[in-house]
């Protein structure tokens, strides 16, 4: 059945988001999600047999879809999509996303740091690109609008008293590299004749928190959804070499553990991998790592307004025919589910008690992480390898590579700088 319009995709997930969180945080009216084994991963038949393959695990199961097919039918009657092609691809995307979940749980896959959306992504790209997705699955990818409602849910965990733990020095530093490295992104992406576009979304997603970063930009300057796919998976990608080598390289080079953890935090752009590779660091780095992310992360809202004041005035510039970039035009460009983001984070981190905010925020992230299983293999289903390397020559790549290079170079300096010489334990 089709329905006209009613609200935008930003809107939709703003609501659905804001729902979600207020849902978890105050009331009980949320299913169990299902368990995939001991937190250290399955090893075999034994757990599997008495944890995951139970009836009540089943039952799990089945309550957690039924309440994300809710959701995501209410979003999709609120946006006046089809309903009829969601109902019938959602549980196909639901199961292959829990496959995906099951993977990345076992012990193998834990001891490699690899994070679940990464295998949604592989299981997405297996069909796509060897198997070919058929047109009715196709037809229900909405992987956007989930990846929206997961980044709106994302800043009930953003605590500012979590990031206040690394005091001026992390934010400092948050600043600092995001600033620079953005600009040599963007400027190293134009000077390879990469659009301006494409170049936006390359430069935020290495600078500041990756993935979240890139979907906040293409949601900024109305960006392809083509352009945002790349850049996704190019992230993912490069992700996984630097979270296995980087604290080889920190040891290697005998850096203090406060070093190697804001290093890590501040160049690798996923926040499951920055856990994985300060893990592999050990506990001091792990806990600088954590909170330098989670200072970037926090800069997203931020990030997001000034990148649609420049692309506002950029297009204005450009195009005679173009709106002029008033106050009602920024507002128009400026992604909505950020608002989602911006608000969650505000009331977890002043209006909420330290101790029922921390609660909240745990069951809070993982259910955003769902919805990011459910976008990512949505991704996946949407990307050609054959569209990858096509792409502008390969260069989007190289300019994302060198970007990338930059970003580890100036970050270990800044690192150094400020938690090697300048900070002193209880600064």
């Amino acid at each position: 059945m089709q329905i006209r319009k009613k609200l935008s995709e930003d809107w939709a997930s703003f609501v659905i988001g804001l729902a979600l969180i207020l849902i978890t945080a105050a009331t009980t009216f949320f299913p169990e999600l299902p368990r995939f084994g001991p937190k250290s991963g399955w090893t075999g038949w034994t757990v599997l047999s008495t944890e995951v393959f139970t009836t009540g695990n089943s039952f799990r199961l089945l309550m957690t879809f039924l309440y994300f097919l809710l959701f995501a039918t209410i979003g999709s009657w609120l946006m006046g999509k089809n309903l009829k092609a969601l109902l019938i691809s959602f549980p196909v995307i639901f199961i292959l996303s829990m496959l995906a979940q099951f993977i990345a749980s076992s012990g193998s896959m834990k001891n490699l740091g690899l994070e679940t959306v990464l295998f949604s992504m592989l299981i997405g790209l297996f069909i796509s690109n060897v198997l070919r997705a058929p047109g009715w699955l196709k037809d229900g990818i909405q992987s956007e609008f989930y990846i929206k409602i997961g980044l709106v849910m994302l800043g009930a965990t953003i605590l500012f008293s979590e990031i206040m733990k690394a005091g001026f020095f992390g934010m400092l530093q948050a600043v600092l590299v995001v600033s620079s490295v953005w600009y040599f992104a963007f400027w190293i992406a134009r000077k390879l004749k990469v659009d301006d576009e494409l170049a936006l979304m390359i430069a935020s997603a290495v600078s500041i928190c990756g993935v979240s970063a890139a979907i906040a930009t293409a949601g900024a300057i109305k960006g392809d959804s083509k352009k945002l796919s790349y850049v996704i998976s190019v992230v993912l990608i490069v992700a996984i070499p630097m979270m296995i080598f980087m604290p080889l390289l920190a040891q290697w080079m005998n850096l203090p553990d406060e070093v190697t953890g804001a290093w890590l935090g501040g160049t690798i752009d996923t926040t499951g991998a920055v856990v994985a590779s300060g893990t592999i660091a050990g506990e001091t780095a792990l806990k600088f790592s954590t909170i330098i992310k989670f200072s970037q992360n926090v800069l997203l809202g931020v990030a997001a307004f000034l990148i649609s004041l420049f692309w506002s005035y950029r297009k204005a510039g450009r195009a005679a025919d173009s709106k002029k970039p008033t106050l009602r035009v920024i507002w128009e460009r400026f992604p909505k589910f950020v608002l989602g983001f911006i608000l969650a984070s505000l009331v977890f981190s002043f209006f909420v008690a330290p101790d029922a905010a921390k609660t909240a925020g745990a069951t809070i992230k993982s259910y955003h992480s769902l919805w990011f299983n459910l976008a990512f293999f949505c991704i996946g289903l949407e990307t050609r390898f054959k569209d990858l390397v096509k792409l502008d020559g390969g260069r989007p790549l190289y300019a994302f590579l060198l970007a990338q290079a930059f970003n580890i170079v100036v970050t270990l300096v800044i690192a150094y700088l400020l938690f090697g010489i300048l900070w002193t334990p209880g600064t």
